[in-house]
């Protein structure tokens, strides 16, 4: 069966990005710091905006949007993994660190996004990490309080619903 990819110029994306064999290589704060310098410094050469994260020790989930007319993530994937990779090897060589594939869908509308916005916040909570969301240090939680999207007190217990607003505003 060969695995079709959604594909939408300017689009914005949800991804889940496991690591190999669930290592939990993002319980350690120098593989988180590699993740992060990897996307800033391929997102110099490969524009894209990172508009949620969270880092869990065996996986991430992020929402990015893509520049006008590029649908090419599966480029800027494949070199934030290689980099990852490579820091990771320098200290353990030889280890597998990713799945090779990653799990990506397309924002359809406002809804679609908030809903995505919620899951990737929640996921510490949900996994056991953290009691509240704002407990989680990996992830962009912060940023949406100190924008108003969330309260501090959200993601406490069940998960609650975030405001329908559209990425960017």
């Amino acid at each position: 069966m060969q695995y079709r990819r959604s594909l939408v110029a300017g689009g914005t994306y949800f991804f889940t990005l496991v690591t190999h064999g669930r290592a939990p290589w993002f319980a350690h704060a120098p593989w988180v710091d590699a993740l992060g310098e990897a996307m800033r410094h391929v997102r110099q050469t490969h524009p894209f905006e990172t508009l949620a994260i969270a880092v869990m020790p065996d996986h991430l989930h992020c929402l990015w949007r893509l520049p006008e007319g590029d649908a090419d993530y599966a480029t800027r994937w494949m070199l934030i993994k290689q980099t990852v990779t490579r820091c990771i090897r320098a200290q353990h060589p030889g280890a597998k660190v990713w799945q090779d594939r990653f799990w990506e869908h397309t924002i359809r509308n406002d809804n679609d996004y908030a809903v995505h916005c919620n899951y990737i916040h929640f996921n510490p909570v949900k996994h056991g990490l953290v009691a509240q969301a704002s407990d989680w240090q990996h992830s962009s939680f912060a940023r949406f309080v100190a924008e108003g999207i969330y309260d501090t007190a959200w993601g406490v217990s069940a998960m609650p619903r975030m405001p329908i607003v559209s990425p960017g505003e």
